[in-house]
């Protein structure tokens, strides 16, 4: 049975937080990769941009949802949803527009439960973190080539 540590790319290409925005779209477009992990200066993982993140700056904001009852508003989208949204779509670096607190896999996660994790949160770069170090990440072509039968 394939596991991350099988098919991750080691010592994946990183980021910083300050990076400002056109720069990190250029490297991931130029590097031909999705996404990529974010590190801080002494190296922690704390979080991931991907090319989604980047395509929501060009997105219509969404207006929260409110209904009028007995002269008032109540909200029915949350306030921090919408906050969120506004900082990405007006991020100007990579700690404004990435995802914090990114989901990750271990070294022995099975395939299968990459997979799984990837269709079901739409998430397609996936670090992945042993003993609290990034030590690589999964992407969906990592996945793909599995299924060619290649190696990264």
């Amino acid at each position: 049975m394939l596991k991350a540590i099988d098919i991750m790319t080691p010592e994946p290409f990183t980021l910083s937080p300050d990076t400002d925005i056109r720069t990190a779209a250029t490297l991931l477009l130029d590097k031909k990769i999705n996404g990529a992990p974010v590190v801080d200066a002494k190296g922690k993982l704390v979080g991931v941009l991907c090319q989604s993140d980047l395509v929501a700056q060009q997105k219509q904001v969404t207006l929260p949802s409110v209904f009028a009852m007995l002269d008032g508003f109540i909200a029915l989208s949350s306030r921090d949803d919408f906050e969120r949204e506004m900082q990405k779509i007006a991020a100007t670096n990579v700690a404004q527009a990435m995802t914090s607190n990114p989901k990750t896999v271990s070294p022995q996660t099975p395939l299968e439960e990459i997979a799984t994790v990837m269709v079901n949160e739409k998430l397609f770069t996936l670090p992945v973190v042993d003993a609290g170090k990034l030590v690589g990440v999964v992407g969906k072509e990592d996945i793909l080539r599995t299924l060619l039968g290649k190696k990264p």
